[in-house]
Parts: C-alpha cells; structure tokens; sequence
C-alpha cells in the first residue's frame, strides 16, 4: 500500500519513511506543498499523510487541493499545533485525522491502518473470494484453489493465507501475523511463523511453477505473483 507524505523536517521525514517502510508500505517523501501536489495522482496512493507548516503550499491548503479531485482516500495531519482551533481548522479541510507532534510511531501506524480499514471500497470488504493469479481464496466456504484443483488447508493455515491476501501485496511482519492470526498465544520468539509459512509453501506454491508467497528479509512475507 502506498502513502504520499509531506513533511519539511528532514530527519522525521526519514524517520517515519524508515519506520513505515519497515511496516510495509511504499512511501513517497516530499518536502514542500508545491512538490507533494507535483506527485498527486488521484488514485494512485492509499492514503496521505500531511504535516501542516511547510513551505510554499502548507499542509491545509493542500488538504483542500486533495479534497477538490479526491473523496474517499484517508488524509491524516501531524503537526506541532495541538490547540482545538488548529484541529478544528484541519477537520474543516476534510482531513480524517490529526496527531500532534511529538507521537509515537505505533500510535500513528494504528490510525493509518484503521482508516485504511474504514475506506476500503465496499465492494472489497464485503467480498469473500479473494484472487491472486490462479490461486483463489473463499473466505466464506473457506475453500481454497490454484486453478482447479482444491488445496486442503488446515484452520490456520487457512487463517494465515487469509491474512497474507487481505494485504494485498503489502508485506506483513512476524509481530503483525503472530498479533492476527494467533493473537499472541504463543511466544514470537519461537518459529511458529516460519513453520507455517513453508507448510503454505509446499502447499500452494511446491507444485506451481508461478511462486505466490514470498520473503522480503528481515521485514516479513508477501503474497504477489511478482517476488
């Protein structure tokens, strides 16, 4: 998933593009209104993520310039201004959220994946079937098939490959997986992950010339046609 994010202050530009990147979206950096604007393309990005005082173009203007070519994708400020005004201000842009500076990585990363959540179109949240190539996964018969032929899964592994399409590509960590999927009931210092990931393999990729479930090291896994 991919984020466009507009903040002046280099070293928290880097910082959260790190951090953000290390949590598996594609984010782009820009440092100016003028520069974020250049990059927009409607549809093009998940969600934005706006400081509010930089130069030339700030960050509520170019809230409103979203607005006027885009409804729907999530805009989240962050800025230093904490008083009810500024907020008032920003909601008034139509932003869907406002985090004053300084925060923590985690907390933003939870707002970024509940609105992300909250604006997925509802025609794909409320489909069951998902499809990658020639694997399709429905969530309602919990069937799952590479082509025509039905792959037997147990629950969770079921859970697991539920969990890497729901991503869409994006890769998912260790911690995220062992926090959905077995909800912390067992201790993530264990291989219970990587177990499972190559009982998936051998499974739905072993007999396949086209591999779907991939390693990006030292952040996670990815189901993606393309490594």
């Amino acid at each position: 998933m991919k984020i466009l994010l507009l903040e002046d202050d280099l070293i928290l530009s880097a910082e959260l593009t790190r951090f953000l990147s290390e949590s598996g979206f594609e984010v782009k950096t820009t440092f100016n209104g003028e520069q974020f604007l250049t990059e927009l393309k409607p549809n093009l990005y998940d969600l934005y993520l706006l400081d509010i005082n930089v130069p030339k173009i700030n960050g509520l203007e170019v809230c409103e310039k979203i607005r006027a070519i885009e409804v729907h994708t999530p805009i989240i400020m962050i800025s230093a201004f904490g008083d009810l005004s500024d907020k008032k201000e920003a909601f008034s842009r139509l932003a869907d959220d406002y985090l004053v500076k300084p925060f923590q990585f985690e907390e933003l990363l939870m707002r970024i994946n509940s609105l992300v959540r909250r604006y997925r179109p509802a025609d794909k949240a409320a489909d069951d079937e998902f499809s990658v190539e020639d694997l399709r996964i429905n969530k309602t018969e919990q069937k799952v098939y590479r082509g025509t032929q039905e792959i037997a899964l147990t629950p969770k592994e079921f859970q697991l490959l539920v969990f890497l399409a729901e991503a869409q590509g994006r890769t998912v960590s260790k911690q995220q997986i062992t926090e959905h999927v077995w909800e912390h009931n067992f201790n993530t210092n264990t291989n219970t992950v990587e177990v499972y990931i190559n009982f998936l393999r051998k499974k739905i990729d072993k007999d396949f010339p086209l591999k779907l479930i991939h390693t990006r090291s030292g952040y996670g896994y990815f189901l993606s046609p393309a490594p």
